[in-house]
C-alpha cells in the first residue's frame, strides 16, 4: 500500500450533513457514495456492538476518539437551598442510569492547536 503525505485540512464554515459527508468522502477517496455510506453504517454498528450492555464497553478510533459507556450511581432524594430563592426545595431521588462518554485521543487534539 502506498503512504501519501498527509493533505492540508481546511477549515469549514458549516457543519456536514450525512449526505454531504459521504458525498465529500466518495470524492476524496475515488469510492462510489453507496460503499461509502455502507462503510458509515457498519461503523455505527460496530460501535453499538462494543459499547452495548453486557460488551466491553469501550470503542477506540486510532489516534482520533475513545467511547466509553460509564455507569451513573444512583442518587439518594434529598433537600437543599434553592441558590436562587434561598428557600429549602425537596431534590427528588434519580435511579441509577448508563452514559455515553467521548474521549478525544492525542491526533484529535493536535488537530485543534
Amino acid at each position: 500500500m502506498a503512504t501519501s503525505r498527509p493533505r492540508k485540512a481546511t477549515a469549514l464554515k458549516e457543519a456536514m450533513t450525512k449526505t454531504q459527508l459521504v458525498a465529500s468522502l466518495s470524492e476524496s477517496t475515488g469510492l462510489p457514495k453507496k460503499d461509502v455510506s455502507a462503510v458509515l453504517d457498519e461503523l455505527g454498528l460496530l460501535i453499538e456492538r462494543h459499547i452495548k450492555k453486557r460488551a466491553v464497553g469501550t470503542f477506540t478510533l486510532p489516534g482520533l476518539l475513545r467511547i466509553v459507556r460509564a455507569r451513573k450511581p444512583a442518587r439518594k432524594a434529598r433537600t437543599m437551598i434553592s441558590p436562587r430563592s434561598g428557600e429549602e426545595i425537596q431534590v427528588p431521588a434519580k435511579p441509577a442510569s448508563t452514559t455515553v462518554k467521548v474521549r478525544p485521543l492525542a491526533g484529535l487534539k493536535r488537530m485543534v492547536e
